[in-house]
């Protein structure tokens, strides 16, 4: 996996029945980039998303993340997802979620990460709680903590910011910026101003095909997320 691009898709197509959701789309993201994805509901953004966590199977082309296959073990445990509809076992605490994720990935020091996500998301009075009982809100924010329990080189985020009020925000942002500092990659679907600020490099998705993909100082952000 050495010297492979965080993510690549090579004329990745997505179709349901006879209309294409996706594509053909080719993208690649190095390790250390952040890049924001943009676009109007319906253009794509989620289904590329899917695709790339090994969600969703491709209707041609191929997608690999670390250079392994997307949905394959190597390339699952590369990448965290963090989606826009959170879901929980209903009987585990967020505790206990959150061991049997960092577990899943051998992450020795998952007490210490688990205590210093659920502090930073104001979660440390909810831990020993159902997440399937929490508000949509601390659904989210429970999500958030999973999504960064377990180690990873490429992040991978839907809307994340649907539901948090402003701590829950700006924890997530403290959040994105530790992970590029560690080397990671992050793919961000989201129209959040802060973060879009902070990516080197905007892609922009219109009708499931790229229309735009290049440096954010040069995107026309308002632009891009409308028709």
């Amino acid at each position: 996996m050495n010297g492979a691009p965080a993510v690549e898709a090579t004329d990745v197509v997505k179709t349901y029945g006879d209309a294409a959701a996706v594509g053909p789309v080719d993208l690649r993201i190095e390790l250390g980039t952040r890049v924001v994805l943009l676009g109007h509901n319906g253009s794509g953004k989620t289904t590329l998303l899917r695709i790339v966590a090994g969600l969703l199977q491709p209707t041609s082309g191929t997608v690999t993340v670390m250079g392994q296959a997307a949905g394959s073990l190597a390339a699952r445990s590369a990448a965290s997802y963090l989606g826009d509809q959170p879901s929980f076992y209903d009987d585990l605490s967020l505790r206990e979620h959150l061991e049997y994720i960092a577990r899943l990935h051998d992450t020795t020091d998952w007490e210490d990460r688990a205590t210093d996500l659920v502090d930073l998301l104001g979660l440390g009075d909810r831990a020993d709680e159902l997440p399937t009982t929490f508000s949509r809100g601390l659904r989210q924010k429970a999500a958030i903590a999973l999504a960064f329990v377990r180690p990873f080189d490429v992040l991978l985020v839907d809307e994340p910011f649907v539901g948090l009020d402003l701590a829950g925000r700006q924890a997530l942002l403290e959040l994105f910026v530790r992970s590029h500092a560690a080397g990671a990659a992050l793919l961000v679907a989201t129209h959040e101003l802060a973060t879009v600020a902070a990516a080197e490099r905007i892609v922009a998705l219109r009708d499931g095909l790229v229309v735009f993909d290049g440096p954010t100082a040069e995107a026309d952000v308002d632009r891009l997320v409308t028709r």
